[in-house]
């Protein structure tokens, strides 16, 4: 019985991880802003050992630093995050079939529609916004 009780004990961990990583509000890019710190999903297709296609997501957290061409056809949003002490920047198309899915976490009061002065050595943390 103890047995059973661990496995149970097992599966509820791994239902609240899931929860919590999925946690978060899909967005269209029209709800996007500078400020927001975000999740996006990228597909991404590999070629395995015997020659095969495998397509799976990948996902790549960080704060939207700028977002140009509004919701047009071209609108694209750039991210930033720091990784092992290194800044690292992705720019991502929102149109783009490739990017599966993008998840709002929390967005930050901000007075300017594009954030590079983050890029630099800014030592203030951003405040919260309610959202």
């Amino acid at each position: 019985m103890a047995e059973e009780k661990d496995i149970t004990a097992d599966t509820e961990v791994k239902a609240e991880v899931i929860a919590k990583d999925t946690k978060g509000k899909a967005a269209k890019p029209e709800e996007l802003k500078p400020g927001m710190t975000i999740r996006v999903y990228q597909k991404i297709k590999e070629l395995n050992s015997k020659g095969e296609e495998k397509e799976r997501l990948q996902f790549f957290d960080g704060m939207i630093i700028a977002k140009k061409h509004g919701t047009e056809k071209g609108a694209s949003i750039t991210v930033r995050k720091i990784s092992e002490g290194v800044g690292v920047e992705k720019i991502f198309p929102l149109h783009s079939p490739t990017v599966d899915r993008i998840v709002i976490k929390k967005q930050a009061k901000v007075r300017q529609s594009k954030l590079y002065y983050l890029r630099g050595e800014y030592k203030k943390r951003l405040k919260e916004k309610a959202y």
